[in-house]
Order: structure tokens, then C-alpha cells, then sequence
């Protein structure tokens, strides 16, 4: 098993700059339009001193209780055999649930967080790189006009690299970010010495007043405050490669402290000089640091933009890997990290989207109405797991786990209704995305179930089918033959249909079922191989591994099988079904368009040959038709 990045790194100031270039990229460019938005955008309360100290509380304060508490006190705490975010929390909980309906209601809670990262995930790009850019209105104006199709060229040519993999370049993503953090450090001091009253902001006191004086702003500003801590699921999610210690080091010495620094200086420069709500953040600069700094934004937001596309790859591979999704192309970009993947499908759909995004929404204001509601969904689902997860992982009393859980979800409700009322102005966008791929893993799974209950009908005995072989009944030539078997101990249907049309058997045949566990990792490990050898050169094989393993079946077999079968990994027959399924003749109409669905997706689904990576020269493939009756 590959131990976690931070452990693989000698020095230990080294996974703290890590982290930051991977971890922190998204909260740490919210200056860039968050505190703007919060007297900028629409319904937004009126610019005074009073309301900017309050401004800056709310969002310091919600830093402290979504991010510190929430997410690094607790949530951190939580890990699923050393891995992060809302589906290995889903796939924790289950795991300690007895009752099946139960457990499947905690995955589907997961696959609902799941959906809702890839909306985000197509929005944070575009957001960021595009509030980025915008900094050029206030460096250089000349070029303004320029601004939505430099981003579109960034946002191409960031979702160009991604083939490449990004451990050449993942070195410098800490001493960026770092620089990046220290910029929001200075240009927060030199606002805050322009009016040192912002102070104020520090006192929770100044939110609740600015919340009750300016009650008909709340929903707006709250809304607007959120874009503030839109980075906590992601920094769940990367714990894996991190680990809890470098994440919070790297939280408390460096990145919170430079935000509240940060926030707390916008607030003291539009005191002072109210005309500045145009961009805030850049207005901070000097004149003749202010380019230096769109460029330093700029790279930024592509790492940030980076950190949240390998994320889409890492989640779709543990779907694929969790059986909610079909197979897909993934390609593993490094030999020595086994996390780095690459999603050719993934990478095109996102860019895509980043790119019609921008053209759609054109600046980073519009965009803010779209952006915020899908991580403010997540958030309250990773809290509702969260109650499940100290009860039943914890071992915490009720009274104890619903109180801390209640205190997550108030704050998270009152994000959620704030952003709820951005739906119209673009949050049906994600809201949409979202449920699209909700749907498409629910069908994928709801089809499985169907489909594997229709094979178990038609499954032959296998004791008489080993009865056959041993008699002599079926003619054998030489060599070894995988037959890969979606259930363990079946007969595959492709050795059926073989024996149906040839007539013969291999000499060895081994009948080869791939169960993938709700585990981060198990190759390596003998929980990976169980071998049973049923006689006459019959075996029959269950390789295990875990969502974020490479199932790699030639080099697992050569490793686990015996000697004494001389298995050769390009020498062997590796035999493939591919069924089609008929559309159950009873089924009504919702029933058809879900099944047509799972057929699509079936279809379409990456070949075995490359997801196992099996030598394409030595694979047979046979298809098959069947139909499925009604439950």
C-alpha cells in the first residue's frame, strides 16, 4: 500500500506547502469577488462603516465555525481508512450500518454530494480564473475587452495540460500559492492602517447587529458571505493526500490568518473610499503593483482551477471504481503516485462547460449568482452524514451527536436559503448538472440490480457443470484461459456461450471475479486474492481491490496465482462478455426510458480491455443478448 503524500516527504514544513497549493487554492481566491458581492451584487446591503465591520465579521466568523470547527475539528477526524470527502463519509458509514436499506440510503446521500462536486467543479474554474482576469479592468483598462476571451484561452489551455498529469508542476504549486497568501497578508495590513476601526469586525457582535439592522439584506449577503468558505469540501477531500496535521498547520499559521487579514483590509478601503466596491481586491495595490498582481491572481486561480479538476478525476474513478457509474477511460499519469489519474471524458465535459460558462455569464458577479448552492447542498449533506458517523463510528450519545450536528446544519440551512434565492439569477445551472448525474448513477445502479437478478435466474449449477468437465464430456486443449465473471461463484457467461459455438475448454481455465471494495486501497494485502481450485483445471479467482487502486488483473494474477500454473501474463486467453439487455415487455413508461438509459450507458461504457488493462492482442469478446422480466 502507498503511503499518504505527506508521509513520502522528508522535511516536515514540505506537506504544509503542499497543501497549500492543493488544499487551500479555492477558499484562498474568494477575496477576489467574495467581500465585492456582499454590497455589489443584487439585494446587497448599503456601503457604511458600520455595515462593512459587520460584513467582515459574518465572513470571519463563518470561517471559524465552517472551516476551523466544522470541517478541521471534526470533519478531518473522520476519515475512511486514511481517505477524505463525502463519498468515502458515505461509504464509512455504511460500512458500519447491518440493515441493506439502511446502508443504501448513506450511498445514496453519497452519490447526491458526488453530483453536486461535479457542478461545482465546473463552476470554480470559471469563476476564479474569469475574477482573476478581471483584475486587468483595474490594471490595465485599455484591454478590458479582453477579459472573457484571455479567461476562455486560460481555461483552454488549462484543460489542454491535464493529459500531461500534474506531478511535473505539482512542485510549485505551494511556493505560488504561498507568494499568493502573503500578497493577501500585506494588502490586508495596508488597508486595515487606512482605517483601523475594521478591527471591529473581529467581535462576532458587529455580524449579529449587521444581520438585524440590515434584516431585508440578510438573504443577499448571506448568500454573498458563503463565497467565502466554498473551499471546505475540497479540503475534505484532499485529506488523503495529506493528512489532518499538515492540512491544519497549514490552515492555522498560514491561510486563515492572511484572509481575515485580507477581508478585514477590503472592508477598511471602502471606508474610506466607497468608490472602490468596483474591485475591491485590486484596489488594495498600489497602482504599480496592481498588473504584477493579475498575473499573480491569475496563476492562482489556475492552480485553485487544477486542485478542483484532479479532484472530478479522483471522484470519478472511486464512482467507477463503487460501481455508480460504468466504466470509463482513466489513465494513471504517474508510476509513482497512484492518486494522479486522468479522465479524458471527465476533462472534455468539464472544459466545455468552463468555457460555455464563461461565454454565458461573462464576469465574475453574474457567475457569483450560479456559484455557492451546490457546495451549500454538500455542506449539509456532509452534516446529516456527520450525525450517523459519531453515533455509529464515534460511539457519541445521542444528545451529544445530535447537538454538534444541529449546530452544523443550522449555519448550513441558513447558507442553503440564502443561496436558494440565487436559483433564477444562474443556481439552476449546477442544481441542474447535478441532478443529471444523479440520475445517470442511480439508473447505473438500479440497472445492475436488475440485470444480476436476471443472471442469477438463468445461472447454470455449477456442480453439475464441474461434474461435465471431470467426466471427460467436453474436449480440452492446451493453455490458460481467464473467463472474467461479474459474480463470484458463476459460471461466466462467456465460457458458456464459448463452450455453446467452439465445443472445447482450455486445459486451465480460471474463472476470474473482480470485487471492488468500499475501501480507499487493498491491492497488495491478502485480502485482495481468494483462489479455490474446484478440479479437473478449474479455478476459480476473486481479485478485491479498493476504490482507489489501479485494477490492474494481469500484473494482481501474476503476483497472487501459483507458480504451479504457469501463468504468463501475455500468454494467456482472457475471454469478455458484453451483454445488451431488452426492454422488460411490461414495463411502463418511466421504466423504458430508464432502462433505454442503462442500455446507453452500457454501451458507451469504457471496454473492459483498457479499464484491466489486458493485453488487447490475447482478449476474445463475446456479446449476448437477454432480456429482463419485472421484479
Amino acid at each position: 500500500m502507498d503511503k499518504p503524500f505527506s508521509e513520502k516527504i522528508k522535511k516536515p514544513a514540505l506537506p504544509v506547502i503542499a497543501a497549500l497549493g492543493v488544499v487551500f487554492g479555492d477558499i484562498g481566491t474568494s477575496p477576489l469577488y467574495a467581500f465585492r458581492e456582499c454590497f455589489g451584487g443584487a439585494g446587497s446591503a448599503p456601503v457604511s462603516p458600520e455595515n462593512l465591520s459587520g460584513a467582515a465579521s459574518l465572513i470571519v466568523w463563518s470561517l471559524v465555525f465552517v472551516i476551523s470547527l466544522k470541517y478541521l475539528i471534526f470533519i478531518l477526524r473522520l476519515d475512511h481508512h486514511g481517505e477524505g470527502g463525502i463519498l468515502a463519509l458515505a461509504t464509512l458509514v455504511e460500512s458500519k450500518v447491518e440493515k441493506s436499506h439502511t446502508a443504501a440510503r448513506f450511498i445514496l446521500l453519497g452519490i447526491a454530494g458526488s453530483a453536486l462536486i461535479y457542478a461545482d467543479g465546473m463552476l470554480t474554474p470559471a469563476i476564479s480564473v474569469l475574477g482573476a482576469v478581471e483584475g486587468l479592468a483595474v490594471s490595465a483598462p485599455a484591454v478590458e475587452h479582453w477579459i472573457v476571451p484571455l479567461t476562455v484561452v486560460i481555461l483552454l489551455g488549462l484543460f489542454a495540460v491535464q493529459a500531461k498529469g500534474t506531478g511535473t508542476v505539482g512542485r510549485f504549486f505551494g511556493p505560488v500559492i504561498g507568494l499568493w497568501f502573503a500578497s493577501l497578508a500585506v494588502l490586508g495590513v495596508r488597508g486595515i492602517l487606512m482605517d483601523p476601526s475594521v478591527l471591529a469586525g473581529l467581535s462576532p457582535h458587529a455580524g449579529i447587529t449587521f444581520l438585524i439592522r440590515e434584516w431585508q439584506h440578510g438573504l443577499p449577503v448571506l448568500g454573498a458571505v458563503f463565497l467565502a468558505v466554498t473551499g471546505g469540501e475540497a479540503l475534505y477531500a484532499d485529506l488523503g493526500h495529506f493528512g489532518a496535521r499538515p492540512i491544519r498547520l497549514a490552515w492555522f499559521i498560514v491561510v486563515f490568518p492572511a484572509l481575515v487579514l485580507n477581508y478585514l483590509g477590503q472592508a477598511a478601503l471602502l471606508s474610506v473610499a466607497p468608490a472602490a466596491l468596483k474591485n475591491p481586491f485590486y484596489l488594495l495595490a498600489p497602482d504599480a503593483l496592481r498588473f504584477p498582481l493579475t498575473l499573480l491572481a491569475t496563476a492562482a486561480a489556475v492552480i485553485a482551477s487544477q486542485a478542483l479538476i484532479s479532484g472530478a478525476f479522483s471522484l470519478t474513478s472511486q464512482a467507477v471504481q463503487l460501481g455508480c457509474l460504468p466504466r470509463i477511460r482513466i489513465r494513471h499519469t504517474s508510476a509513482k503516485q497512484q492518486g494522479q489519474v486522468f479522465v479524458p471524458g471527465v476533462n472534455g465535459a468539464l472544459g466545455v462547460a468552463c468555457v460555455l460558462v464563461v461565454l454565458g455569464f461573462r464576469s465574475s458577479g453574474n457567475l457569483a449568482g450560479a456559484y455557492g448552492i451546490a457546495i451549500a447542498l454538500t455542506m449539509a449533506i456532509t452534516s446529516v452524514l456527520f450525525f450517523s458517523a459519531a453515533r455509529r463510528v464515534w460511539g457519541w450519545p445521542l444528545g451529544k451527536a445530535l447537538a454538534v450536528s444541529a449546530a452544523f446544519l443550522v449555519v448550513d440551512l441558513a447558507f442553503l436559503v440564502a443561496n436558494s434565492t440565487k436559483i433564477l439569477q444562474g443556481g439552476w445551472l449546477p442544481i441542474g448538472v447535478a441532478v443529471f448525474m444523479m440520475i445517470m448513477m442511480t439508473t447505473w445502479l438500479w440497472g445492475r440490480r436488475r440485470t444480476r437478478l436476471r443472471e442469477q435466474e438463468e445461472e447454470t449449477d455449477m456442480e453439475a457443470f464441474l461434474g461435465q468437465v471431470q467426466r471427460g464430456e467436453i474436449q480440452r486443449v492446451e493453455g490458460l484461459a481467464v473467463y472474467l465473471n461479474g459474480f463470484a461463484d458463476t459460471i461466466p457467461g462467456a465460457l458458456l456461450h464459448n463452450l455453446k459455438h467452439n465445443h472445447v475448454l482450455h486445459e486451465c481455465v480460471v474463472m476470474l471475479h473482480v470485487e471492488m471494495l468500499n475501501r480507499p486501497r487493498v491491492f497488495g494485502h491478502e485480502l485482495g486474492f481468494a483462489h479455490e481450485e474446484s478440479g479437473a483445471g478449474i479455478h476459480q479467482v476473486t481479485l478485491r481491490f479498493g476504490f482507489l487502486d489501479e485494477p490492474d488483473i494481469p500484473a494482481a494474477m501474476e503476483r497472487f496465482l501459483p507458480e504451479e500454473l504457469g501463468f504468463e501474463p501475455r500468454a494467456a486467453s482472457y475471454f469478455l462478455g458484453r451483454e445488451t439487455y431488452g426492454v422488460p415487455p411490461r414495463e411502463g413508461w418511466p421504466g423504458r426510458l430508464r432502462w433505454r438509459f442503462f442500455n446507453l450507458m452500457s454501451r458507451n461504457a469504457s471496454s473492459a480491455v483498457d479499464y484491466f488493462n489486458l493485453p488487447t492482442n490475447r482478449v476474445v469478446e463475446l456479446g449476448a443478448r437477454m432480456s429482463c422480466d419485472e421484479e
